[in-house]
């Protein structure tokens, strides 16, 4: 059936547009004001608001309100209510208040606080963002109206992913507007990050899914022998879309599209059964909060298809896993892109500036950036064959890459590289204009024509920190920079010489090189940038001396609440980590083990039985193999054993950051022995008798 996108785009959002149309002039004015320039609008204006927001919401089915927020868990919640009043005289009225627009009060201690909250102390409130529009969603529970908020504790720490996102917008929108005025932009009145995240995934058919008790509690393979096909073709990238597949995602795009998710771009990925889907630019928050909403939807719209979305890093082991590139940039409401260098960046000063103070800001906070792409699904992915190393970088290319070594070594006059032309040799096929320079897919922070893309982030993760932390940076670099020009007497020399100064200081950041090298690992460790292969070994940038007079600076966080964060990191390490060992536990006792033991039977009586009949008979393989699987075995079983008495040691650990690093250090080691005999037990065992579906069987019968 064709769908008409103009018609059902953004309509399930209580848009600016849908405002305009319901609200009265004074009463939208006032929203529109408040959200450009801050403050708070009228409860009059906020009561004319909840009952538009309402009506809208009840013509489109809904009948509950939520208050829909992002705690630490880095997931959505939300508390439904209906819109129904007392009963009076057996009749109700269906009502939504200004002040349960403006404001809810979910219990705040059934959340990750990092010590922030008492369990005790249950008080929390959320408060209504208006920078991001209401939605409804269509749920099996019933259509919901979602209001997005922020969630404070009693006392106002930050107990979500957005409220540290807002304030890091505001640092950076003032510090980049006086970056603006220092070249005469009187125009411009606000600076806004935009953000493009891809979201990779992988789709696995639901009834292998629940056969799978590690996918279900964990969200990837434990245990699991490679297939005989992996990627290695390298024809799965932009292959021709499944048609099971294919039923999926255009019915995920009609949801995302009703939602004003403006996804674009969808094909298959590198691996098996991976799949890429990508939305058009928008402003940072809006972007995290539809990214969010795009994770869920799909994980929605995969069951009604038979299909389970898996969303972790890394769910089948010996191929890609998945990443979400955070497509970062700034942008003024006069439309100007402050990273698009033109024609001639080698002229363009405030483009020129403006990447000094990036280099700078990526350079001085590596180990801050780093954590900020640190979750526990990452740590199988970072670093190997399909994602960038542990180690931040920046990709210049080679025609910004000259530019900065020009400047660094005083060149009287700056040239720039110039592109050149393709020519395919067909005579039907244009000459196209090659871009001045290439792609480094390996490099974790590149700079793309316009803009920088973040390629570390995971596909479970949330965006929010990760643009958190380049909104700080930047504006830390901006406002130093500023601070030095706004007092210098030659505004034009002493900016060149500040750019001068920075670029050749940070120039170390700079790599076009392959990120995935070795030789890269040895020259990153000369140049002392930091090698953080873990997410325990990142987790202390959180609450250095830099980091905190970084966050504290701007108002995005307190020194307690970059503590509550550090300490809510380690515990969420350490409790993937033990989940994922008692989930391996289970299933080697309860499924890998007595499969093995049953194999074995079966050939030891099959051996008897031939020996009986024959006792010339040639035994050769049926012995050698039932040693093979007899090893293995008794290797599978201590290696649980073993596993089994260290799991309660190191859970019995006071101090949550040792606690993280024993399960690193120990744990982590232990599940790795546990699961390569019953690996190679599977390639042993036969089909009819192996509990479990197999790699083959859930990346190809999709």
């Amino acid at each position: 059936m064709s769908v008409n996108i103009s018609e059902i785009f953004g309509s399930n959002v209580f848009s600016m547009s849908v405002m305009r149309e319901r609200l009265p002039k004074k009463a939208y004015a006032e929203v529109v004001d408040v959200m450009e320039n801050g403050g708070n609008i009228s409860m009059a204006t906020a009561d004319i608001v909840a009952n538009a927001m309402k009506d809208w919401a009840v013509e489109k089915g809904a009948t509950h309100y939520t208050h829909w927020f992002q705690p630490l868990t880095g997931v959505t919640a939300e508390k439904h209510d209906s819109f129904i009043t007392a009963p009076k005289d057996s009749k109700t009225l269906l009502q939504l208040t200004g002040k349960q627009l403006i404001m809810g009060e979910p219990d705040a201690s059934s959340f990750p606080s990092g010590g922030l909250r008492a369990t005790h102390y249950a008080r929390g409130y959320t408060a209504w963002d208006m920078t991001s529009p209401a939605f409804v969603k269509e749920m099996s529970c019933g259509t919901i109206l979602c209001i997005p908020t922020i969630f404070v504790s009693y006392n106002g720490e930050a107990l979500d992913k957005k409220t540290p996102l807002l304030r890091s917008m505001e640092a950076i929108n003032v510090q980049a507007l006086r970056i603006l005025r220092l070249f005469g932009n009187t125009e411009a009145k606000k600076v806004t990050p935009s953000v493009g995240p891809e979201q990779e995934y992988f789709l696995v058919d639901r009834e292998k899914y629940l056969k799978r008790r590690d996918l279900i509690y964990t969200g990837r393979t434990l245990f699991g022998a490679p297939a005989p096909k992996g990627q290695e073709l390298e024809d799965q990238y932009f292959g021709v879309i499944r048609y099971r597949v294919g039923k999926f995602m255009a019915d995920l795009n009609q949801e995302l599209w009703k939602l004003g998710i403006p996804a674009t771009t969808q094909h298959n990925e590198v691996a098996p059964a991976q799949h890429e889907m990508a939305p058009v630019y928008t402003t940072c928050n809006l972007a995290v909060d539809q990214n969010q909403l795009a994770m869920e939807t799909m994980k929605r719209v995969a069951t009604r298809h038979g299909l389970v979305c898996l969303l972790h890093e890394k769910p089948y082991a010996g191929v890609n896993g998945s990443g979400k590139h955070n497509n970062w940039s700034l942008g003024t409401d006069t439309g100007e892109n402050l990273l698009d260098p033109g024609d001639t960046p080698n002229e363009n000063l405030q483009f020129l500036l403006v990447l000094a103070c990036i280099m700078k800001a990526v350079d001085t906070h590596a180990d801050l950036l780093r954590c900020s792409a640190s979750c526990v699904g990452n740590e199988h992915r970072l670093g190997a064959q399909e994602a960038p190393p542990a180690i931040i970088s920046i990709f210049l290319g080679d025609q910004l890459d000259d530019v900065v070594s020009q400047i660094v070594s005083n060149a009287d006059s700056i040239k720039l590289l110039t592109s050149s032309k393709l020519d395919s040799g067909v005579s039907t096929v244009p000459v196209i204009k090659k871009d001045a320079t290439d792609r480094n897919r390996t490099s974790p922070f590149a700079f793309t024509g316009n803009k920088f893309e973040f390629r570390m982030v995971g596909s479970s993760d949330s965006i929010a920190d990760a643009n958190v932390t380049l909104n700080a940076i930047v504006a830390e670099a901006f406002c130093q920079a500023a601070d030095a020009l706004e007092q210098a007497d030659n505004f034009h020399d002493a900016c060149f010489r500040l750019i001068h100064d920075w670029m050749t200081k940070h120039q170390r950041i700079v790599f076009n090189g392959n990120g995935y090298s070795d030789e890269w690992v040895a020259e990153a460790a000369r140049r002392g940038l930091p090698n953080l292969p873990s997410m325990v070994n990142a987790i202390p940038a959180l609450t250095t001396e830099k980091s905190e007079a970084l966050f504290t600076k701007f108002g995005i966080y307190t020194k307690s609440e970059l503590e509550s964060r550090a300490e809510i990191m380690y515990e969420t390490y350490a409790k993937v980590q033990k989940i994922e060992a008692q989930t391996m536990i289970h299933m080697a006792g309860k499924h890998y083990i007595p499969a093995a033991i049953h194999y074995n039977t079966r050939l030891g009586q099959s051996i008897a039985a031939v020996t009986a009949a024959s006792a010339e008979a040639d035994l050769s393989v049926q012995k050698s193999l039932l040693i093979r699987c007899s090893a293995l075995l008794s290797e599978a079983s201590k290696a649980l054993e073993a596993l089994k008495v260290l799991l309660p040691e190191v859970d019995s650990m006071e101090n949550v950051e040792e606690m993280a690093h024993a399960y690193h250090d120990k744990i982590v080691p232990a599940m790795a022995a546990l699961r390569k005999p019953v690996d190679e037990l599977e390639l042993l065992v036969d089909k009819d008798i192996w509990p479990v579906p197999t790699y083959g069987d859930l990346m190809f019968e999709v």
